[in-house]
Formats: C-alpha cells, sequence, structure tokens
C-alpha cells in the first residue's frame, strides 16, 4: 500500500495506491467522497481516492504519507462512513533493511549478472544483481518488495533472464546518500551491522 498527500499539489485528496504499475483496464466506483479504484475484468481494488481528505483525518504530507496501523484504521473508517464494507490491509513491516549475501553465483543466462541468497533476518530472499562489487560474505541494503525508491520507483517481484528475484541491494546513489560514488556498485556496510535491521536514510 502507498498512500500520497499533497494539498498544493492536487487539493484535499488521499490517494491510496494498492497496486501500482496496473495496466489493464479500471472502472471506478464513487461513494460519497470516496472513489473505489477496481480491475474491471477480475474486480479486484486497485485503490482509493479519498476526497476532502482533511475532514476526516489530520494528514500532514507533501508526497508518500508515513503510514502506520493507527493511519490504515483512519482510512478504513473514512471509506467504510462513505457507504463501502472493504477493510484495507497492510505490512507496515521496514522496506529497507540490512542483508547479509550468503552465497553469489553467476547468473546462467547473463554475464554481467548475479543471483544472490540474502539473509534480511525473517527471510531469506533470491535477488539478482547487477553490481560489479557485489561478493559473498558482505552486509548490504536491500529494498523489499513492496519499497519506494527515492526516484519513485516501486520495488516488484521480478524475474530477470529467466531468474526470479525478490527485492533488490542497493547502491549509495540509489538511495539518494549524500556524497555517493558516481561508479557502479552496491554499498557495502560495515560488518557489525546486523541481517533484518531497519535501514535508514
Amino acid at each position: 500500500m502507498n498512500v500520497f498527500y499533497n494539498m498544493e499539489g492536487i487539493g484535499d485528496t488521499l490517494i491510496i495506491s494498492l497496486a501500482p504499475g496496473f495496466e489493464g483496464e479500471k472502472s471506478f466506483d464513487k461513494k460519497g467522497d470516496a472513489v473505489r479504484i477496481f480491475d474491471e475484468k477480475t474486480g479486484e481494488t486497485l485503490g482509493f481516492n479519498l476526497f476532502n481528505a482533511s475532514s476526516y483525518m489530520n494528514v500532514d504530507a507533501k508526497g508518500q504519507v508515513d503510514m502506520d496501523q493507527d493511519k490504515l484504521k483512519e482510512i478504513n473508517e473514512a471509506i467504510q462512513k462513505n457507504g463501502f464494507e472493504e477493510e484495507l490491509q497492510a505490512d507496515f513491516s521496514p522496506k529497507f533493511v540490512v542483508g547479509y549475501v550468503q552465497e553469489k553465483e553467476k547468473h546462467p543466462n547473463a554475464d554481467k549478472l548475479s543471483v544472490c541468497k540474502v539473509d534480511v533476518g525473517s527471510e531469506t530472499l533470491q535477488i539478482v544483481c547487477g553490481a560489479p562489487n557485489i561478493d559473498s560474505g558482505q552486509k548490504v541494503v536491500v529494498a523489499k518488495v513492496g519499497a519506494v525508491m527515492p526516484s519513485g520507483m516501486l520495488i516488484k517481484d521480478a524475474e530477470l533472464r529467466g531468474v526470479a528475484s525478490s527485492g533488490m541491494i542497493c547502491s549509495a546513489k540509489e538511495l539518494d546518500l549524500p556524497d555517493a560514488p558516481q561508479e557502479k556498485g552496491i554499498l557495502v556496510l560495515d560488518e557489525d551491522a546486523k541481517a533484518g535491521e531497519p535501514f535508514s536514510f
């Protein structure tokens, strides 16, 4: 779930996106101040727009809204107040975490790609990485599926040259860190960083 609000840019409207990047036919159902956006073929909810948002909750954001369970509760109450019975669910676990590269193997179909097994604390992810300096034994920054990069790109499950990849191992430049080196390569963290810890930047 990605939630956006910008009073100056788009007015008093909260945009709730559940399926960014959806490219099929969309339909809309408006009740009061709420509009449900859904997939015309499957009926699956893709998101909501909530007009006059400040009359339902206190939103102080210019762009992406920092979400938590309390804000989700307010959104669900606002949607239901306008006649929708749906209850939105969301995972608020950290999306940028420290990862430990357990294994690195050459990609079977691409010379410049590596297939890595990365421990992120709660699970081990398979991530395809194109950085020249990636190696086993490193502590790295992982953007998990659902993370929104500073560039606005959403991290999704993907398949790169026939190999599944869940997440992204990040460079300092991709994280928009100050003084990030221009040359290609992932950000390697200190040894004392713990796999699964949130990475803040």
